[in-house]
């Protein structure tokens, strides 16, 4: 697994934290920030993971609205906590990370979703993300 698919699955579980915990993305930030730093093996996917979680912190809103454009009759309130955190982290990296090409940000994501979320849930990722990249500037 690389270092990148690692830090997005950091990045998935502490979102994922913050919405089970009903604590905020910077508490569970500030958690997770502890405990990387007593494990030094997992410093190489901590700044990706950083990166991706302040980047949704930043754009939420803008993120969150595109959500639930695009989802078609899901409120952002009736997603699977697990699916909201992955599309977070997918629409961030389409819309603000140009190093990213958008096919490898769906992928991702998708993977993430067949291992984490309910068996209807990759489709669901690849179809939203698959539309708001089709609407977003090329990476």
């Amino acid at each position: 697994m690389s270092a990148r698919t690692k830090a997005r699955k950091r990045a998935i579980d502490i979102l994922y934290a913050a919405d089970v915990r009903q604590i905020t993305i910077p508490e569970s930030l500030a958690t997770e920030a502890q405990r990387a730093a007593s494990e030094p093996a997992r410093v190489a996917s901590w700044l990706y993971a950083r990166e991706l979680v302040d980047g949704v912190v930043d754009h939420r809103e803008e993120i969150d609205e595109l959500i639930e454009t695009y989802s078609q009759g899901w409120s952002l309130a009736r997603m699977p906590n697990i699916d909201r955190a992955i599309l977070r982290i997918g629409i961030w990296e389409i819309l603000y990370n140009d190093a990213v090409p958008h096919a490898v940000a769906i992928d991702e994501a998708v993977e993430a979703a067949k291992i984490l979320s309910t068996d209807d849930s990759a489709g669901f990722v690849n179809g939203l993300l698959g539309k708001i990249a089709q609407t977003a500037p090329s990476a």
